[in-house]
Order: structure tokens, then sequence, then C-alpha cells
């Protein structure tokens, strides 16, 4: 068993804006993001289906061409390399989670310890 309190795991900052606290295992990313208003998430596309649970602000996601304000309390899915992009309409907390797991990001944790 592994655990984790939230707010003693480092932050990691892989675009301006987004602040990350990453848990990874060997099937799963989950990244706990706090965004400042009016951050860029630029158009991207990645192996990992992703799930992405606004829990407070709102965040403008671009999904696949159809653009969509999500608001505290609501979830999307977004499919393995489904083109997607967003805004931070306001400050926004974010929970995402990637499956498979996100190497990118480990790589980015790892080259930071």
């Amino acid at each position: 068993m592994q655990s984790y309190t939230i707010e003693k795991i480092k932050v990691l900052s892989p675009m301006d804006g987004f602040m990350g606290r990453m848990v990874h295992t060997r099937d799963l990313t989950i990244v706990y993001w706090d965004i400042d208003k009016d951050s860029i998430l630029p158009l991207h596309k990645h192996l990992n289906t992703q799930t992405t649970h606004v829990v407070s602000g709102q965040l403008e996601l671009c999904i696949s061409g159809i653009t969509r304000v999500f608001n505290a309390g609501e979830l999307v899915v977004i499919d393995a390399n489904e083109l997607h992009s967003g805004k931070a309409l306001t400050p926004c907390s974010v929970i995402d989670t990637f499956t498979p797991a996100r190497e990118d990001y480990m790589q980015l944790r790892d080259s930071l310890i």
C-alpha cells in the first residue's frame, strides 16, 4: 500500500501557470493541478486516456474541435490520441488522471530529484 498527503508532494510546473502534484503508479498517473487564470494548455495529444475533474473554477477545453466550459464538479473523459487544448477562465483546481501512466511526467519528476 502507498499513501500520500497531497500537500506534501513536491510541486512541478511543466507549463507556465500550471502547478501540479503528481502521483505515479505502474498503470496510472494522478495530477492535482492549481492553474492560474488565463493559463493556456496548448493543443496536443498523447497515448494516455485522460480524465479531467474540475474541483473549482472554470476551465475551457477544446476536445476534437468541440469547445466547452467545464465548471466545478464536472468531469470529462479524453480518449487516447484525441487532440485537446484549454484555457483557465478563472483560477482552477483540477484533478487529472492518465492511463497508462505518463512517462513524460515521470521523467520530469526524476529530472528534478
